[in-house]
């Protein structure tokens, strides 16, 4: 929905003309939010209606390569969600079908649209801290796993369903892909997935090495209630930069009851500029011919991650990435 009142409500050069959810009761309130009457329950149908230009893919990961692939095929454009899709052979399979149809594919990783994370980029390649040592980067939140997101043969786990912004955040600040990691998880706050899932986990800590010598650590948490949490952290040879904050204002209050700051509760508030930037950049690499600033090839080094990572929980050992 945050997809859909964008295009909808506020985005330049597009018009939202058709939606498609297999669920009746959901398929039309969204109908009927975004004020438009025509509606399908099997995306199929949506790809032959006529006038479509592009899609926008919000389905589970495991979806997300045949719908992209019959997209493709029916010549329409496609912003996928991330992750991009459970393995890095569906990634390049989308890559392939988005080239041979000669139409955009962009993956939905908007914190490269926050302002915040802008201006931490900016500053890392102006040189602010010197050459840059090691990236961290954290998501903490506060929904507990939906119970599809338990059994890791469809879901991937938190690394992909949390974590996968996290990934794309370190690669782009380094500008270097990553080459190995160790990863440990564990399930504190999901009782209910302990005995038919052992494996799964709600939290999550990865270690990353870079091809250019740099450092990473990624974070994830599900269910920490408390709000929603995403920071990044930039250590140079020269000096630290900060991004991202739990509060939702700078005023931290000291009173007799205590000290208090409001938190964020969801990434529609965090991030909600940065999915509205995101979705004008891809109808503007559509109307000006460009190159989208998220390409399927990045959808496809988070993946990579995320699948290494999984290994090395299981295995307990560190993962050298191709």
């Amino acid at each position: 929905m945050v997809h859909g009142r964008n295009f909808a409500f506020s985005v330049a050069d597009a018009t939202l003309v058709a939606l498609c959810d297999p669920q009746e009761g959901a398929r039309n309130e969204a109908a009927s939010a975004l004020g438009i009457s025509t509606a399908f329950s099997d995306y199929r149908d949506l790809l032959a209606f006529p006038g479509l230009d592009a899609v926008v893919i919000v389905t589970p990961t495991r979806l997300h390569c045949q719908m992209a692939v019959d997209a493709a095929a029916a010549g329409k454009h496609i912003l996928c969600e991330k992750p991009m899709a459970m393995t890095p052979g569906e990634c390049e399979t989308m890559i392939a079908a988005a080239d041979a149809a000669r139409v955009k594919l962009q993956i939905g990783f908007m914190r490269r649209f926050a302002p915040a994370f802008q201006e931490l980029k900016a500053r890392v390649v102006a040189g602010q801290v010197g050459d840059v040592v090691s990236v961290r980067s954290l998501t903490y939140g506060p929904s507990v796993p939906q119970p599809w997101m338990y059994d890791l043969a469809v879901s991937n786990g938190p690394l992909a369903e949390v974590n996968s912004h996290d990934i794309d955040t370190v690669r782009w600040i380094t500008g270097s892909d990553i080459t190995e990691v160790y990863a440990i998880g564990g399930n504190y706050r999901s009782p209910g997935a302990r005995a038919d899932f052992p494996d799964f986990y709600d939290n999550v800590t990865l270690v990353a090495k870079f091809a250019n010598g740099m450092q990473g650590a990624i974070s994830g948490a599900q269910g920490v209630k408390y709000g929603y949490d995403s920071r990044c952290e930039v250590l140079g040879t020269k000096g630290i930069l900060f991004a991202g904050s739990l509060r939702t204002t700078a005023v931290t209050a000291c009173t007799e009851e205590g000290m208090s700051s409001p938190v964020i509760k969801s990434w529609r508030d965090l991030f909600i500029d940065a999915y509205l930037n995101e979705d004008k950049a891809f109808i503007r690499c559509i109307v000006e011919d460009t190159v989208p600033e998220v390409t399927g090839l990045d959808g496809k080094r988070a993946v990579q991650v995320v699948n290494a990572g999984n290994e090395s929980i299981r295995t307990g050992m560190p993962v050298k990435i191709p």
